[in-house]
């Protein structure tokens, strides 16, 4: 309908967007994108430097533009404005056309931070990660912002370092950006602030992580499976002593992957010393070099001939070690990692691996945040995915 016959924006949303707008600045400057009048003041006409929109309309702005001079350029009320803004489809065409052209030349920009303040919530989730430089990560995050996107949504990316106060100062400042959700992997899963930020309004998924009943959304694998997949394999390929790489310890899938590790070793029916742990301080290739040349300096008789490393950049960084040390994988020592990230098949030696679906549980936490944050019936659920092994020539030869 055209702006005669347009019904007015509900709850007084005149008032409401006039007050949104910033005060002028004392000194204007002039938009790049608007026309400027003949240096001559004519009767009836604009004076040098005032803005022109194609309409003919003189425009009087500050440093960024807001509604008011919209509306002023275009000939239409403050109400017509907004609706474009929010409600387009009860616009005409032709109105609307002239708006977004005003929008354009003026150099309009949404004030985003004041829709959010009205609103209650801003148009951006939050990812807190713990490593953006591991692969895993960011393939979760590209599933995460498809989602997002499809939503018409932003994403903040966090990375908390695996360091819990600065994932605690995340998690502050998320909840004074008024972040529409956070999806996390968390450094320290019982943090308080876990349970604060959906008692505030801002529901929080954890990712890669298991919440704890009633406590919340969650989307996981299962990494006790992975760990025991990935000992069984090495067991089944003649190996009994096997090394466990990876750290540090307060990491859950750390702990859980070890554990399916000795699982493996139970059901094959040898001792758990047969697990050899070397622990490293990070998930990191530089901590899977260290690792190597603390295995390779172990004693012969107790040296394990093969590694279950925690994550894929350990056990890269294990086989770049062992090629420079002249140790064979797989002759002398067969490696499996965790992950398959798209490193792993490209590896020199391509490296056998557990592989999560990182694209798929990103999309899936991020669906269940928004049915949190949009569903009244929404129901909190654990989704945990089962994990696969990739053998290749690490271990197989």
């Amino acid at each position: 309908m055209d702006e005669a016959e347009q019904a007015p924006p509900e709850g007084g949303e005149r008032s409401r967007v006039a007050a949104a707008v910033p005060a002028r600045s004392a000194v204007p400057a002039q938009p790049s994108s608007a026309r400027l009048s003949g240096s001559s003041p004519v009767a009836g006409r604009p004076v040098a430097g005032t803005p022109v929109t194609s309409t003919g309309r003189a425009v009087s702005v500050s440093r960024a533009a807001g509604i008011k001079e919209v509306a002023a350029a275009a000939a239409v009320s403050l109400g017509t404005v907004s609706n474009v803004l929010n409600r387009p489809q009860l616009v005409s065409p032709r109105t609307r056309a002239r708006v977004e052209r005003a929008m354009e030349e003026l150099g309009f920009v949404r004030n985003e931070s004041a829709r959010a303040l009205r609103a209650g919530s801003s148009r951006i989730l939050a990812y807190v990660m713990l490593d953006p430089s591991n692969p895993f990560f960011t393939d979760v995050a590209t599933g995460i912002e498809e989602v997002a996107a499809a939503a018409d949504l932003s994403v903040f990316l966090c990375n908390s370092g695996e360091d819990a106060a600065r994932e605690a100062r995340y998690l502050d400042l998320l909840l004074e950006q008024r972040v529409q959700g956070v999806l996390i992997t968390p450094v320290d899963a019982v943090n308080e602030r876990l349970r604060t930020l959906p008692a505030r309004g801002t529901p929080v998924v954890l990712v890669d992580r298991v919440a704890g009943a009633g406590e919340g959304c969650s989307v996981s694998v299962d990494d006790v499976l992975g760990g025991e997949l990935a000992a069984t394999h090495l067991l089944e390929r003649g190996h009994e002593r096997i090394a466990f790489i990876g750290g540090p310890d307060t990491l859950n899938q750390v702990r859980d992957r070890r554990a399916g590790a000795l699982r493996a070793l139970e059901r094959a029916g040898l001792p758990p010393d047969r697990l050899t742990v070397l622990a490293t301080g990070a998930l990191t290739v530089a901590e899977g070099r260290g690792a190597a040349e603390r295995l390779v300096g172990l004693p012969a008789a107790r040296r394990p001939t093969a590694a279950f490393c925690a994550n894929d950049l350990i056990a890269l960084g294990l086989l770049q070690m062992c090629v420079r040390l002249g140790v064979a994988v797989p002759g002398d020592c067969a490696i499996v990692g965790y992950d398959d990230i798209d490193f792993a098949a490209a590896a020199a030696v391509p490296l056998t691996s557990v592989r999560q679906p990182r694209y798929l549980l990103g999309r899936t936490a991020a669906e269940l945040l928004l049915d949190e944050a949009n569903n009244p019936a929404h129901e909190h659920q654990a989704v945990q995915f089962t994990p696969e092994l990739a053998a290749r020539a690490s271990t197989v030869g």
